[in-house]
């Protein structure tokens, strides 16, 4: 869903929109049904209003709306709003048909798809579905940290929000004219603000009006000749009955997660295959994004269909998902070739062994300090900055600005936590390949550079893992080298080292000492990194 911290254009001010990320980290927690969470995301602001609930069922389906405001953003001068609401447009269209589809709409902007049945008509077609999307108030945001991106809500906890309602009452009792009640209206004041001061605000989904739509000819935002369309599915697909009504974003997520009349089935092979991805480093399709005519047709059909129609009948349940693939004899296997496999599937597009593949970014920096005993295991809150070079923002603007790493135990936080500057990702993640989140990115690419293990080697959050590791090993590992790297080894990786692994280590270990004990400078510049 390309979440991230910042608008991305301009001047990538931060924007409110952390509660989103919790409340996606507690679906899953929670195994909330794909198809509902879908509805939740396209259209939560819409169910606010129409199903009964208490009010933190509310606020939780207004927070998931949030999903239809992360995309980029500006509020620069110069900035033409018939223009960005096109580019607007063009990016929620190119996400939800890429994720919940696994389709390539984002051709159509200017002309019919080449390779797929969708045409520039089905394209602002679905264009119309967000149209009632309130983005007036993007274009009047502040060049402050963080930046306003109204609409958007406090995020106010149970607690405080039952006092808000205390204060409201009392503040419409008073009288401002009463020279008595002055004092208390100042008080009481101050004390909501005091409970905003503290408390998140997220960005949510309002409706209006829904704005007029047209065909845009070549994709020309200047260009009004082009017909008005109303809300649609792309036409080969068919279409959703609404009895005469024009259709909204929530018939737009009930369709996606229909199985018998909808797309559900797609939605279903789309998110298996991206499950099968995480768990085996290729997809049984191996575009995650296009199951179009450009896409590579799935290596096991049938299987995917399988696991597809079982996924919808147990009621779209994740963890069983994940369960039914971590179980099964495939995920299971070595990664190593046995001896009669043969050399023809390189590739293992046949999954006859597990695959070999490198953790993402943020698991590579939550596995060191996993190791090392760093890891905080709280959920939630406002992202975490660690440590990164000075100078790093130097360039933006709009403010400028200085990156200040936080000090406390919140560094520690799961790299899903870590502050994503669209602009100036953080080192370490750009070094590991993660993406920047200007759009959708269903896989992601792995290099092989310099600069990778180079982070490793000295960024300061690496350097501490390494330095707090070391302290346990001497603390708890033993009294000898030999037993403290076998110790060390088997927190890291799980598995007693080898005869070769302890030779080498061994010699390494050796190395290092020399070079320390020929320049006690350097180790005492080292532990105090």
């Amino acid at each position: 869903v390309r979440y991230a911290d910042t608008v991305g254009y301009h001047g990538d001010q931060d924007h409110n929109i952390s509660p989103y990320r919790d409340y996606v980290v507690d679906c899953f927690n929670e195994n909330l049904p794909l198809d509902r969470f879908t509805h939740e995301q396209l259209a939560g602001d819409l169910l606010s209003q129409q199903e009964d609930g208490d009010v933190d069922a509310k606020i939780r389906l207004k927070i998931a709306s949030g999903y239809n405001r992360l995309l980029q953003t500006s509020h620069e001068g110069g900035v033409q709003k018939k223009e960005y609401l096109a580019i607007y447009a063009a990016d929620r269209v190119r996400n939800i048909s890429s994720v919940w589809m696994g389709a390539t709409m984002g051709c159509c902007q200017c002309h019919d798809h080449k390779f797929d049945p969708y045409t520039m008509r089905d394209f602002y077609s679905m264009v119309a579905f967000f149209a009632d999307i309130d983005e007036d108030k993007t274009f009047a945001g502040s060049n402050t940290l963080p930046t306003r991106r109204e609409p958007e809500m406090y995020v106010f906890s149970a607690a405080d929000r039952k006092r808000i309602e205390v204060i409201e009452g009392k503040l419409r009792a008073l009288n401002a004219a009463d020279p008595l009640d002055k004092e208390a209206i100042a008080v009481l004041g101050a004390e909501r603000k005091a409970i905003e001061k503290k408390t998140r605000k997220t960005m949510v989904t309002v409706a209006v009006a829904p704005r007029e739509i047209r065909v845009l000819p070549r994709g020309n935002w200047l260009d009004e000749t082009g017909e008005v369309v109303q809300p649609a599915i792309p036409e080969f697909l068919g279409e959703i009955q609404t009895a005469g009504r024009r259709a909204n974003r929530l018939d737009l997520a009930y369709w996606l997660t229909d199985v018998e009349s909808g797309s559900g089935l797609l939605t279903a092979r789309v998110f298996v295959n991206r499950m099968w991805y995480l768990l085996f480093g290729r997809g049984i399709a191996t575009q995650l994004d296009d199951f179009g005519g450009q896409g590579t047709p799935p290596s096991h059909a049938s299987l995917l269909d399988t696991l597809a129609l079982d996924f919808v009948h147990t009621d779209w349940n994740v963890k069983r998902l994940i369960k039914q693939l971590v179980m099964s004899h495939t995920y299971q296997l070595a990664s190593h070739r046995e001896g009669g496999q043969s050399d023809s599937d390189s590739d293992n597009q046949l999954f006859a062994r597990q695959a070999r593949f490198r953790f993402p970014a943020e698991t590579i920096r939550d596995a060191a300090l996993a190791i090392s005993g760093l890891l905080q295991p709280q959920r939630g809150g406002v992202s975490v900055k660690p440590y990164q070079p000075e100078g790093y923002y130097r360039h933006l603007n709009f403010p400028e600005r200085t990156y200040h790493a936080d000090t406390d135990a919140r560094q520690w936080q799961r790299g899903i936590y870590v502050h994503w500057q669209r602009q100036f990702l953080h080192p370490m993640l750009r070094a590991f390949d993660a993406p920047l989140r200007e759009e959708c990115t269903a896989q992601r690419s792995q290099s092989n550079t310099p600069s990778a293990a180079l982070v490793l080697l000295n960024d300061p959050t690496f350097i501490e893992a390494a330095r707090v590791l070391a302290k346990k090993i001497i603390d708890e590992g033993g009294a000898t080298d030999s037993e403290r790297i076998r110790f060390g080894f088997k927190r890291a990786v799980s598995r007693k080292p080898d005869s070769t692994e302890m030779r080498l280590l061994e010699q390494l270990l050796q190395k290092s000492r020399a070079t320390y004990q020929r320049n006690p400078q350097a180790a005492e510049s080292l532990i105090q990194t």
